[in-house]
């Protein structure tokens, strides 16, 4: 694990919304080698990705590979090496091959029709996605090109700039990376209002928090079949490591506790608001949860550290329902230092979120952030990888 370099990650999305695979790169307070970088980011996903369902893992690595190619190692065969066309001949065509032959997938960047057209039976038929910015002059004709190369190269943009700026990408199919997801808000329609549903999970959400009665729980939720069978099916997700189904509230209260059903309440609440939906969003927040969680686990007491999931998720509500966070946290009652964190980014778990949220921007500062918490690159990377594999086995 390399010491000092963070992980950092932006999302590829699909043109439905979904979380197709993750750009990943090191972010680090001082120079480093790009070719050692390269070969770190492929022992790393090597290590801690092979068995996690992350889709897609695009690992960046400009002026990092020689002509000859890079010994991939364990990285997994969803690994796809994004190299900068400035920087391939004719004499990296073996290189390439011998990256292919070891289960790597190649995208080009960079790519004019000069380009393409120069090296259509060299390099380009070695490629396996091609990556474009959005403003590109030659989109169309190169977008046309890699459908009708041999084989066919699936195209992603570089990086959308707003949510108008993907809708209009997805109406023709084509998905690409969203760095700024997170911190882009979608055009609402719901005149900044909570759904019935919404109103009705918090409502629920309240009488978990004051310890009611589990039946009358129960019998509260039995009034939404709908919301009941969500909860279920979140409830068994994989990522609970539950061994055996559960099929009632109380099966799940004589089990875990409160704490956890106020946990998928949250989450199904985060859900309630058709208008603006983004179920990409919504992962994000997931993984902000239990990224947050994972950092606190063994600095706080187990109550505390569950909390921080509280301010993951609830980090995005915002966005994710449409409404000022101000108006949904003043209808939960929330532990003050989870509201001052989510307010203002202060408090005992402030530096927690700040944390996480450095995690998805490139040049962020997640390094100081985490040298403020006396938290190495490796506990910070690990958790940052198992929050992404735990989200991905979440089911809504």
């Amino acid at each position: 694990m390399p010491e000092n370099k963070f992980l950092v990650r932006a999302p590829l999305l699909d043109p439905k919304q979904q979380v197709a695979g993750y750009r990943l790169a090191w972010q680090s307070s001082a120079p480093t080698d790009a070719r050692e970088d390269v070969r770190q980011l492929l022992d790393f996903v090597g290590e801690r990705a092979q068995a996690a369902e992350l889709g897609l893992l695009f690992l960046d690595a400009d002026h990092g590979v020689p002509p000859g190619g890079l010994s991939v190692g364990q990285a997994p065969a969803n690994t796809v090496l994004m190299l900068d066309c400035a920087d391939l001949a004719e004499d990296c065509q073996a290189g390439m091959a011998s990256m292919r032959e070891q289960g790597l997938r190649l995208a080009l960047r960079g790519a004019d029709l000069a380009f393409m057209q120069t090296h259509a039976e060299t390099l380009v038929p070695l490629a396996t996605h091609l990556e474009l910015p959005l403003g590109h002059p030659d989109f169309a004709a190169l977008s046309n090109l890699a459908k009708q190369a041999e084989p066919p190269l699936a195209v992603v943009v570089q990086d959308f700039p707003g949510w108008r700026e993907f809708d209009m990408s997805a109406a023709h199919g084509v998905g690409g990376f969203f760095e700024n997801l997170c911190t882009t808000p979608r055009p609402q329609n719901n005149a900044g209002a909570l759904s019935p549903q919404a109103i009705f999970i918090l409502q629920l959400m309240q009488m978990v928090q004051e310890n009611a009665d589990v039946r009358h729980i129960e019998g509260v939720l039995k009034r939404d079949a709908a919301l009941s069978y969500k909860l279920f099916r979140y409830i068994n997700s994989p990522g609970f490591g539950i061994e055996v189904e559960i099929e009632s509230l109380r099966h799940a209260v004589t089990m875990l506790g409160y704490t956890p059903l106020f946990r998928w309440l949250s989450v199904l609440l985060a859900t309630t608001n058709t208008a603006g939906y983004s179920h990409a969003l919504l992962q994000a927040a997931i993984v902000r949860g239990r990224f947050a969680e994972l950092l606190g686990k063994d600095l706080l007491p187990r109550a505390e550290a569950e909390h921080l999931f509280f301010v993951g998720m609830f980090s995005l509500l915002d966005q994710l329902l449409g409404i000022p966070l101000e108006k949904v946290v003043g209808q939960i009652l929330l532990p003050e230092p989870v509201v001052q964190a989510l307010v203002s980014r202060e408090g005992v778990y402030g530096p927690f979120l700040q944390l996480v949220e450095a995690g998805e921007q490139r040049n962020g500062r997640i390094v100081e952030l985490a040298e403020a918490l006396f938290m190495t690159s490796t506990r910070v990377n690990q958790a940052h990888l198992a929050a992404l594999a735990w989200a991905h086995t979440v089911t809504i």
